[in-house]
């Protein structure tokens, strides 16, 4: 799709402003409830729908098609890292109220960078036809990879702190405690880094390493730089608000991680058949309409699986607990009459 200067300059101006109102609404920290969470979660899904259908009807019906095939990977892409801000909000002990904090300036500095990387691969794509095959094989990695930890033994899972981090750390120094919403504070008369400032630079370093697999995933639903970025925008913005949302409901997505793996897998393979056809090969492309069908379909049953294996998890687990409280009374009553 063909995009002047001013249609960017106009979408990001607006994608600046809508972000400027979410910081001011959530300017001061509060506990978030699930209300508000839910309300502005269906503001962020309705303004993405209302975007798309504006791409179909003044722009392409394909570029509509594939800014929701992007905007669902990569919504889908960004559920399974909400993992790892839990696992970053516990290892830092975040107080509930500084959270949303943290993950808004934690989405602002996954933008910039997705931003830079999106500028990057569309510059390699225009340029060398041959990056699809690497792309394609890295998603295919990724996803066997995504399999093989979903299969390992994740209950003693915890955020590792990377060596760039740790230096930052003993470079600045931390404090002991959180000061509000204050990122660095003179102790003893040494400038020095707040917790807060810590766990920002934790997500905003973690979502580095997410966009090594999310870019390359939608780039082989579109070679459309602006695409790419406009449904990376919808899908970071209101990842805030679905934090709070479905917080308790991520530990019960438990076949997530097999459906990203089947997502990922096959963008690999639609971007090695496309990197084929780019060099003259006569094979198959798979359509975007069916790429969206397979991506929701594999969403769906994930869900959908997912919710009845946590139900008999669940189930399981009380029927233990009610055996062993029905064992306790009978084994002392035993010890009494011995």
């Amino acid at each position: 799709m063909d995009v002047s200067w001013t249609v960017w300059a106009l979408t990001i101006f607006g994608l600046s402003a809508l972000i400027a109102v979410d910081f001011f609404i959530g300017r001061k920290p509060h506990d978030v409830s699930t209300k508000e969470a839910g309300i502005w979660t269906v503001v962020w899904i309705v303004l993405a729908v209302l975007f798309g259908i504006g791409l179909m009807v003044f722009g392409e019906s394909k570029a509509s098609g594939e800014f929701f095939a992007g905007f669902i990977t990569e919504k889908s892409l960004s559920v399974d890292n909400l993992f790892v801000f839990v696992l970053i909000m516990a290892k830092f002990s975040v107080p509930s109220h500084l959270q949303q904090r943290v993950l808004l300036i934690g989405v602002l500095i996954a933008l910039v960078l997705r931003a830079i990387f999106i500028a990057a691969g569309a510059a390699v794509i225009a340029n060398f036809s041959w990056v699809f095959y690497i792309f394609g094989a890295f998603l295919i990695y990724t996803a066997w990879k995504l399999i093989q930890e979903a299969r390992a033994d994740e209950e003693d899972e915890e955020f590792e702190e990377n060596r760039l981090l740790k230096s930052i750390e003993q470079r600045f120094g931390v404090a002991d405690r959180y000061h509000g919403t204050k990122l660095f504070i003179r102790e003893n008369g040494k400038r020095v880094l707040t917790p807060l400032m810590v766990v920002m630079l934790a997500i905003g370093m973690t979502d580095v390493l997410f966009a090594l697999d999310s870019i390359p995933a939608i780039f082989g639903l579109t070679q459309d730089p602006y695409i790419v970025f406009t449904a990376n925008a919808f899908a970071l913005m209101g990842l805030r608000q679905l934090y709070f949302l479905i917080g308790g409901l991520l530990k019960k997505l438990v076949h997530l991680s097999y459906g990203l793996s089947v997502i990922l897998g096959f963008i690999g393979v639609k971007l090695v058949l496309h990197a084929l056809h780019e060099s003259g090969v006569h094979v198959p492309e798979i359509s975007i309409p069916f790429s969206l069908t397979v991506i929701c379909g594999v969403l769906v049953i994930t869900t959908i699986t997912s919710l009845i294996a946590s139900k008999k998890t669940a189930a399981a687990e009380a029927e233990e607990a009610r055996k062993a409280e029905t064992a306790g009374p009978a084994e002392e009553e035993n010890k009494t009459l011995s």
